[in-house]
């Protein structure tokens, strides 16, 4: 069995009988309340809560080992919670597995695909699991050949695919059956940009075109600010902050306008502080830092003062925060750097 999670689970074919959706929290796609998983007597996660609404990316950004991917197994059904509940398209995961089966299409981080199958054995394996005819199957691996592009690699086994087709692969299987929700488990992991790129616009695609709920886990900065509607950063097991990508940013301060010139930037800093928006100016030799609230609209402004002013500038660059700003004030390191940390290799 691959990683994706057919309805039939890991053992013998069962059927999901039709069962109530809860609807104690109805237009939730995910609703998790005080989740937890022990492994020993460690908490890989710490009373986790998620209020993801139906339609919405969500971005679930941490370091190696802050709790990302076990969270995820819980919600797709492959680990049961030590504590608290879950529903997942209005299904409990621990009673109702089956249910949340049907709805869902997973890529985990890990692809453990059969190396004897060829790529086209797994995806119509997958299509009759989730009971697509053939020509509906036909159908799907067409508006899924942009993000696929293994050509007649489709028809070799497995085991002679590079890790970025494999990944690829396994993505594409998750797809295969339009779930209402998708998981995907640092997808781009091992892509390079080009491919990376593809997923993106087909992660785009298949939330504003077709509805479907997307829970994406990824250490990737970038990943998560362009993707997600809202971000959920974890850390040692508990989420630590949840918002927008641009709320979070916000939180952390301002924009951040630094102009370079020659000679002494003090003798511009009077003018530069007149200028609409700028919040203060602190000048360091040849260098102004600017702060503002709105740094696109401020630039402006600043420019023309600098130009009126007795200084020649070299150059004028804006810097917003970032979401690695946002996680370095909420744990005291960059997420890069706790990654490398974490990561000897």
């Amino acid at each position: 069995m691959s990683t994706l999670i057919s309805a039939a689970g890991s053992s013998a074919p069962e059927i999901a009988r039709p069962g109530p959706r809860l609807t104690v929290h109805p237009g939730y796609a995910v609703y998790a309340e005080g989740l937890v998983r022990h492994f020993g007597g460690r908490r890989a996660v710490d009373e986790v809560d998620l209020r993801i609404p139906a339609g919405e990316i969500y971005g679930f950004l941490g370091p190696n080992g802050a709790g990302k991917s076990t969270t995820v197994r819980m919600l797709c059904t492959l680990l049961a919670p030590t504590g608290g509940r879950a529903l997942v398209a209005g299904y409990d995961v621990a009673t109702q597995p089956g249910q949340v089966r049907l709805r869902i299409g997973v890529a985990l981080q890990d692809a453990a695909l059969d190396p004897r199958q060829t790529g086209i054995e797994l995806l119509r394996l997958q299509g009759r699991l989730y009971g697509l005819s053939n020509r509906a199957l036909a159908r799907r691996m067409a508006e899924l050949g942009d993000l696929i592009e293994l050509g007649d690699a489709l028809g070799r086994p497995i085991g002679t695919y590079s890790g970025g087709m494999k990944r690829r692969l396994d993505l594409a299987a998750a797809l295969v059956h339009n779930p209402e929700i998708v998981f995907l488990d640092e997808p781009t992991t091992g892509l390079d940009p080009a491919s990376r790129a593809r997923v993106w616009t087909e992660i785009r695609r298949l939330n504003q075109q077709l509805g479907m709920t997307i829970f994406l886990t990824t250490q990737y900065l970038e990943e998560a600010d362009e993707l997600a509607h809202r971000v959920g950063i974890i850390d040692h097991g508990s989420i630590v902050a949840e918002g927008t990508p641009a709320d979070l940013k916000r939180s952390v301060g301002a924009d951040v306008i630094v102009a370079r010139v020659d000679g002494d930037a003090a003798a511009a800093r009077p003018a530069v502080e007149a200028a609409p928006g700028v919040r203060s100016v602190e000048a360091h030799g040849s260098e102004l830092v600017i702060a503002t609230g709105d740094g696109a609209a401020a630039i402006s402004g600043v420019a023309v003062a600098l130009a009126g002013g007795a200084v020649a500038v070299r150059d004028l660059t804006l810097r917003t925060p970032t979401l690695d700003d946002v996680f370095l004030e909420l744990t005291g390191t960059h997420i890069e750097r706790k990654n490398a940390q974490e990561d000897p290799s």
